[in-house]
C-alpha cells in the first residue's frame, strides 16, 4: 500500500474518533416500528447519521426506507461489497462505563457498538475515504452496505436484496482477524408450554432479550417463605452456584448470577438461565421447567437435546437458551443453535423436539452454513493485506457467529478484533482500542486496493 494512503489514514485519527463517538452515542437498539424507521426511531436516527457521514465524505449515498443504506466509491459495473451493521444489542447488566457515553480511557473507546459493529464499519468507510482522496483507480466499485437489523432477523438484508443488486463478492468487518471463511449454520427455536399446576409455584420470571446472548443474571419470584429460602441457600452452597434467596411480602426472590457472553462462544461462560433451571427443578418445579432443566440446563453442546455433533471444518455444535419468561400462565423461551457445516439441520430439528416432550417447539430462524475456499482470490487477497499491514501471520478460521458474509456468494468476515484482544461483543463495558481500529483501517484500505484497484 502506498505511503500516501497510510499517511492519510493517520491524519484521520481525531476526526474518526470524534465521528465514532457521535455514532456510539445513538442508542440504536431495535424498537417499535415508526414511519420511515421499521426497526425503531433510534436505528432510524443512526441510519440517517451514517448516510450523512458518508455524504459529507463525497460518496454516492442511497437509503432504503430505513432498512439499510449504502455508500459507493467508483462506477465500475462489478462491485466489491463491504457489509456492516448499525444496530446494537440491548445494554444488559454489569456496566461500569456509560453504555452510550463513548468515553475514552487508556486509548480505548467504550460503549455499545464500539466493537460490534459501528467501530469496524466506520473504519471501513474511512478506508474508502483514503482511497478516494488518494485517487486510486478502480476496476471494481466499492460499496459499503449498512443494515439495521443484523442483531435480530436480518430483515434489512432481505429488503436490500429486493430493492438493490447485492454484490457477489466482499467481506463483513464484524468479527475477528485474521479472517473467517467458515460460518456455522444457525437454528433458532421458540418454545412454549403451560405453567405446571404441580410442584413448585413460580410467580414471576422474565429473563433475556436476545436468543444469541448468554444471560449473566436471572431472577424469579417463588411462592414460599423462609423454609424455601433456606433450601435454596443450602443448594447453592452444595453446588457452588452463585444463587441468592430473599424473603419478601410477595414470596421468595431468587437470583442467579452467571457469566454472560455471545451464544456462539460459550467457552468460559455460564448461563444464568441454565443455573435458574437447575435451581427450580431442584426445588420441585415440574412440567416444562423440569424438562428443560434436564435437557438443556447448563449444557452448551446440545447433548441433552440429542443434538451434540461436530466436524473438522467448523467444530462442535453450540446451543444457548437466551430468553425464558412467564407470561399469563404460559412459558416462552428460545434456543439458539450454531450448527457444524456438515450437520443435518432437519435431523437436529427433529431431535430437539423429541427431547422436549410437552413443549411446543417451533423453528423461528434457520440459516445454512457458509464456506469460502481458502484458495479463492478473496481469501488470499484479504490475508495478504492483513499480513502486510499487521506483520502477523494470516490464516482462515471458522466461527459459530453469523455475519452478513452469508448473504454474499463469496463473502467472509474480516476483522476487526485482533488475536489476543478481548472479545466483548454483546458484553458489558464493550470497548475497542483506538490503535487497533486505526490499524484495521489500514488493513481495509490495503484489502480494497488488492480486490478493487485497477
Amino acid at each position: 500500500m502506498r505511503e500516501e494512503i497510510s499517511a492519510l489514514i493517520d491524519s484521520y485519527r481525531e476526526e474518526f474518533v470524534r465521528t465514532l463517538q457521535e455514532w456510539v452515542r445513538i442508542p440504536s437498539v431495535k424498537g417499535e416500528p415508526a414511519e420511515g424507521a421499521p426497526f425503531g426511531k433510534e436505528i432510524g436516527r443512526m441510519m440517517e447519521k451514517a448516510m450523512q457521514t458518508a455524504a459529507d465524505m463525497g460518496f454516492a449515498v442511497r437509503g432504503f426506507d430505513g432498512y439499510a443504506c449504502d455508500a459507493t466509491l467508483g462506477n465500475a459495473p462489478e462491485v466489491l461489497g463491504v457489509l456492516g451493521h448499525l444496530d446494537v444489542v440491548p445494554v444488559g447488566d454489569g456496566w461500569v462505563k456509560a453504555p452510550f457515553g463513548a468515553e475514552i480511557e487508556n486509548g480505548r473507546i467504550y460503549g455499545r457498538g464500539t466493537n460490534d459493529d459501528k467501530g469496524p464499519t466506520l473504519a471501513a468507510l474511512y478506508a474508502m475515504k483514503a482511497l478516494k482522496e488518494a485517487g486510486v483507480p478502480l476496476r471494481r466499485s466499492i460499496r459499503l452496505i449498512m443494515g439495521g437489523d443484523e442483531e435480530c432477523d436480518w430483515e434489512c438484508m432481505h429488503y436490500y436484496a429486493e430493492h438493490a443488486e447485492m454484490p457477489e463478492i466482499g467481506f463483513s468487518p464484524d468479527a475477528s482477524f485474521p479472517l473467517i471463511n467458515t460460518e456455522k449454520g444457525m437454528l433458532d427455536f421458540e418454545l412454549r408450554f403451560p405453567q405446571s399446576a404441580e410442584g413448585l409455584r413460580i410467580l414471576k420470571m422474565s429473563v433475556g432479550e436476545r436468543p444469541n446472548v448468554i444471560a449473566g443474571e436471572s431472577s424469579a419470584l417463588l411462592e414460599g417463605g423462609e423454609e424455601l429460602a433456606e433450601r435454596i441457600r443450602a443448594w447453592a452452597k452444595e453446588t457452588g452456584m452463585d444463587c441468592r434467596a430473599e424473603v419478601n411480602e410477595a414470596g421468595v426472590l431468587v437470583t442467579a448470577t452467571g457469566i454472560p457472553g455471545h451464544s456462539a462462544y460459550p467457552e468460559g461462560k455460564r448461563s444464568a438461565i441454565g443455573m435458574m433451571l437447575k435451581l427450580l427443578a431442584a426445588m420441585g418445579a415440574k412440567g416444562g421447567i423440569e424438562t428443560l432443566a434436564k435437557a438443556v440446563g447448563l449444557e452448551s453442546d446440545g447433548a441433552g437435546l440429542g443434538c451434540a455433533c461436530a466436524d473438522e471444518i467448523s467444530g462442535a455444535l453450540t446451543n444457548n437458551m437466551g430468553i425464558l419468561r412467564l407470561e399469563n400462565g404460559e412459558w416462552f423461551g428460545t434456543l439458539d443453535f450454531r450448527c457444524p457445516v456438515t450437520a443435518d439441520q432437519e435431523k437436529l430439528k427433529a431431535a430437539c423436539a423429541a427431547h422436549l416432550p410437552g413443549i411446543d417447539v417451533r423453528v423461528s430462524v434457520q440459516k445454512p452454513p457458509h464456506h469460502v475456499p481458502e484458495d479463492s482470490e478473496l481469501v488470499r487477497s484479504l490475508l495478504a493485506a492483513y499480513e502486510a499491514q499487521s506483520g502477523l501471520k494470516g490464516e482462515a478460521m471458522s466461527t459459530g457467529g453469523g455475519t452478513y458474509a452469508k448473504v454474499l456468494k463469496q463473502g467472509v468476515a474480516f476483522g476487526a478484533v485482533f488475536p489476543g484482544e478481548e472479545e466483548l461483543a454483546h458484553l458489558a463495558n464493550e470497548y475497542e482500542s483506538i490503535d487497533s481500529l486505526m490499524l484495521a483501517m489500514k488493513i481495509y484500505a490495503d484489502a480494497l486496493i488488492r480486490l478493487a484497484g485497477a
